[in-house]
């Protein structure tokens, strides 16, 4: 796993206003000046109002991405330094919305991708990835078993562009945290997100810290991590302790892209929730379906993943400061 050596750094004077979405902010990337983008559009995502469990809640509306996730933002950073690298062909390893993104922006940018996939991965994911011209491989079991699968390919030295165990899409990530506080006019009070290896909760952490290093905000929102029940591993952990972990499977959940048994950043993860005041909640089946139904109602159609926010919101609104950001990551034109 690797991580950059620096903070990220958020210089107002360096915003390039008439760049599109998250290419705006490219001083915060850390890549050389004469770097050519690989973009599809990504970022400027709606933040849409709506009243709920008694207050207003801003919904980040992620599923508007490109390749219809909040993976893109991350994508086109990984696609564009593999790029820059003069790579042609890499791996990755992915539940499906990883994948699907990462295929895009592979095509994009000129390089062969190979996928590996659970095989329980949703069917329009697998034909997003193939459509795109990517090649996916389906492994049979849990997720984890196309991680290991992904790192016996690599080990013959083809090059592993796995989203989790490299850091650049983390600085896309933060674009979020950048955005909100433009579209708010301030940082959220506390931001509520699904979580499975995390990358997105760090990345915004991140962001916050960075836009409050540059006394833009005066305080980083409170976080809130949502995992499926059926796979809880950072919830089980800051509940129960260790002795929590003893219990926590890789179980069936509809939220597949959540279901991560042993998040690589996890530590990164807890901390930066820990420091922001923040909590993790776990959700439990049922609540998922009734959560995509009532988002759907208020015309957000996303994915099962993305859908534990609405329990996630239930169970803390009425105790976390206002006001309150909700991210919907995946569209919910990719499930079955």
């Amino acid at each position: 796993m690797f991580d950059f050596s620096e903070p990220l750094r958020y210089e107002p004077r360096r915003i390039e206003a008439g760049q599109p979405g998250i290419w705006r902010y490219r001083h915060t990337f850390g890549f050389p000046e004469a770097y050519e983008p690989v973009s599809l559009g990504e970022g400027n995502t709606p933040l849409v109002w709506d009243q709920v469990f008694g207050t207003l809640v801003a919904f980040k509306c992620e599923y508007l991405n490109p390749s219809g996730s909040f993976k893109d933002r991350g994508s086109a950073l990984i696609a564009g330094f593999l790029r820059g690298r003069g790579v042609q062909a890499a791996l990755e390893d992915s539940s499906g919305n990883a994948g699907a993104s990462l295929a895009a922006y592979a095509a994009r940018a000129g390089i062969r991708l190979r996928v590996y996939i659970p095989d329980s991965a949703a069917g329009p994911k697998r034909a997003q990835i193939q459509a795109y011209g990517a090649e996916f491989v389906r492994i049979m079991g849990p997720r984890s078993n196309a991680a290991e699968a992904v790192r016996r390919a690599a080990e013959s030295g083809e090059v592993y562009a796995s989203h989790a165990y490299l850091p650049y899409n983390l600085p896309g990530y933060a674009t979020l945290s950048y955005e909100l506080c433009e579209q708010l006019g301030r940082a959220p009070g506390s931001l509520i997100v699904p979580v499975g290896q995390g990358g997105l909760i760090l990345g915004v952490y991140r962001g916050f810290q960075a836009l409050q290093k540059a006394s833009l905000v005066e305080h980083i929102p409170l976080l809130v991590g949502v995992q499926a029940r059926a796979c809880a591993p950072l919830w089980a952990l800051t509940s129960y302790g260790q002795a929590g972990l003893a219990w926590v499977a890789e179980a069936q959940t509809l939220a597949e892209g959540i279901r991560v048994r042993h998040p690589l950043r996890g530590d990164a993860v807890i901390q930066a929730v820990s420091a922001s005041q923040g909590m993790f909640v776990a959700v439990d089946e049922e609540d998922i379906i009734a959560g995509q139904a009532e988002l759907a109602r208020r015309g957000f159609y996303v994915e099962p993943t993305s859908a534990v926010v609405w329990s996630g919101l239930a169970q803390t609104a009425s105790k976390i400061p206002e006001p309150i950001a909700v991210v919907l990551t995946g569209s919910g034109l990719k499930t079955n």
